[in-house]
């Protein structure tokens, strides 16, 4: 973290007093901003911190006054230094966008033109302000990529965004931001989509590129433990007001308002463990069942992909033995990359194994096809991590969760009726929401729909592939809360793919840990944190965000 600027001596570079926002709607104007005070410092990072819905990424729009048409500002006041924003024309506000605001947005892919090379984009945004131009531009787009972390800059900087990972277009869009220098930053949830390990490599180089140049910074974020780790101060907004703001280490030791509390307990890295290490109602001592009786097992498995311009196929699944007991979750642990997801589809049989076999209540389902496979299918189903993509946007939520009911022609039109009802009830959604569409439910509201989709065929197990990864810390912790009540009531098993350690530890019985398609580590959760044989492991542990504080 930066040392902020002592503001006897200086002003603060950015300034928001009486801030209300309202948006247009069909119900009538919606107040999502509302008397909201901050300011931010040169050298300082201020951390915006609240749910989805609380007014953070509004108020960061309205710094670069990028408000959606339905919305405006109602009343208050946005300052950079003496220009006061709210009321800049468009103009001034082009000069000010780029040059004097830099930002950093949540989706790479949406920040960046996929017609044109990374360095053409940076190159753009040094000419459009009169940074530089022609081969100037280029070696400047290639020094701050460069100073981003990319290595080999001079290469990397004629390609295009679909030759980079996540987290190196993160770092693309980090240098574009800072091209021009800006007094702020605003970084809205940058790396949430990220791994932890990709997480902390991208927040490192923001800070550090921001600290060398002495821009405000403003992050906004989901995570209170992230914010406290990366931020000077912290102020936690809830539904359109800020309730508290601090010194971050303050806020995390002595949190007086109500929400903050939700929210540091809901944090991942700082919560408390949520499953039994025995099934409920089991006696000191006793054999747990499921740990006689794999329901699930993978025995050697191989993937291999043919990978164009390559001569030697791709080994995304290298000699694998993973086993799920009844009733348990068994979690599979990574960065991207490492194999986990291709080990979630040989598990839901979506891909066949080049080599080993998958074995399912003690028979061989690795040669199953046809009928015989559909039979299996039912028993074994899928969560993913993205319920927008899973669910058709056409269909109503009854006719969603109905769908797996029909294909499998499962009852007629009234006993599905009331199934769907029973599943809603299950997964602690109203039965109102029946008729409505996915566009119209929040990401929580969309993951219970997938859920109770998933439970609609009485599955023994269900696959989760980072099924909570891109869900805000509170939403995270009811689906988390929610999976271990159904695992309770119904004897479920989970196979739950992760890129996250602090979520293994809070649910799984037991972790694999897999590096470049191969399992490097597994065992209990609660051993592998304390003593992690692993310099992997290690580094996935320390890139949990809060794991210092919940340490110290």
């Amino acid at each position: 973290m930066s040392t902020p600027s002592d503001p006897g001596r200086a002003g603060p570079v950015l300034s928001v007093r009486g801030l209300r926002v309202a948006f247009s709607t069909a119900r009538g104007d919606v107040e999502a901003v509302r008397g909201v005070d901050l300011d931010v410092r040169a050298g300082e990072t201020v951390a915006v911190v609240g749910e989805s819905g609380s007014g953070k990424s509004t108020l960061a729009s309205c710094v670069n006054r990028l408000l959606p048409e339905n919305g405006r500002i109602i009343a208050g006041s946005v300052r950079l230094g003496d220009l006061d924003l709210t009321t800049a024309d468009e103009r001034t506000l082009r000069d000010v966008r780029g040059r004097r605001v830099g930002m950093v947005p949540q989706d790479p892919m949406t920040g960046l033109n996929p017609v044109l090379t990374v360095g053409a984009q940076i190159a753009e945004a040094l000419e459009v302000h009169d940074r530089a131009r022609g081969s100037a531009a280029r070696a400047e787009a290639v020094a701050l990529l460069e100073r981003a972390g990319l290595t080999d800059a001079g290469h990397r900087v004629d390609q295009y965004p679909h030759e980079f990972s996540g987290g190196m277009r993160q770092r693309v869009l980090i240098a574009m931001a800072l091209a021009c220098r800006p007094e702020v930053l605003l970084a809205d949830e940058p790396t949430s989509a990220l791994d932890v390990t990709v997480q902390r490599l991208v927040l490192d180089q923001m800070a550090e590129l921001a600290d060398d140049l002495g821009s405000a910074v403003v992050l906004i974020t989901h995570d209170l433990a992230l914010a406290a780790e990366r931020a000077d101060r912290v102020a936690v907004m809830y539904r359109g007001e800020i309730v508290e703001t601090g010194p971050a280490e303050e806020l995390v030791t002595q949190p007086r308002h109500e929400y903050t509390r939700r929210l540091l307990g809901a944090a991942p890295g700082l919560a408390v463990r949520k499953v039994r290490d025995r099934p409920a109602g089991a006696s000191e001592g006793a054999v747990d069942p499921g740990e006689e009786s794999p329901l699930l097992t993978l025995s050697g498995v191989v993937r291999r992909y043919r990978v164009p311009g390559r001569s030697e196929p791709l080994t995304a699944v290298d000699q694998v033995d993973l086993e799920v007991p009844v009733g348990r979750t068994v979690a599979v642990v990574g960065e991207s990359g490492s194999g986990k997801s291709t080990t979630a589809r040989l598990a839901l049989r979506l891909e066949d194994p080049d080599e080993g076999t998958v074995h399912f209540d003690g028979e061989d389902v690795t040669g199953r096809r046809g009928r015989r496979l559909r039979g299996f299918r039912r028993a074994v189903q899928p969560v993913f991590q993205n319920p927008y993509a899973s669910l058709d946007p056409r269909y109503t939520v009854e006719q969603a969760v109905a769908e797996p009911l029909v294909v499998h022609r499962v009852g007629d039109a009234r006993t599905r009726r009331v199934a769907v009802r029973e599943l809603l009830d299950r997964v602690a959604l109203p039965v109102a929401l029946a008729e409505r569409r996915p566009h119209e439910l929040s990401g929580g509201q969309r993951q219970r729909v997938a859920i109770a989709r998933a439970l609609a065929l009485d599955p023994r197990l269900v696959v989760m592939d980072e099924a909570v990864s891109a869900l805000d810390v509170l939403v995270q912790e009811q689906v988390l809360d929610l999976m271990v009540r159904l695992q309770e009531e119904l004897g479920l098993s989970y196979l739950f793919i992760t890129h996250d350690l602090a979520v293994v530890r809070l649910v799984a019985h037991r972790v694999y840990v897999m590096k470049d398609g191969r399992i490097v580590e597994h065992g209990d959760p609660e051993a592998l944190f304390a003593d992690p044989r692993e310099d992997y492991t290690r580094r996935l542990l320390d890139a949990i965000p809060g794991r210092s504080l919940a340490r110290s």
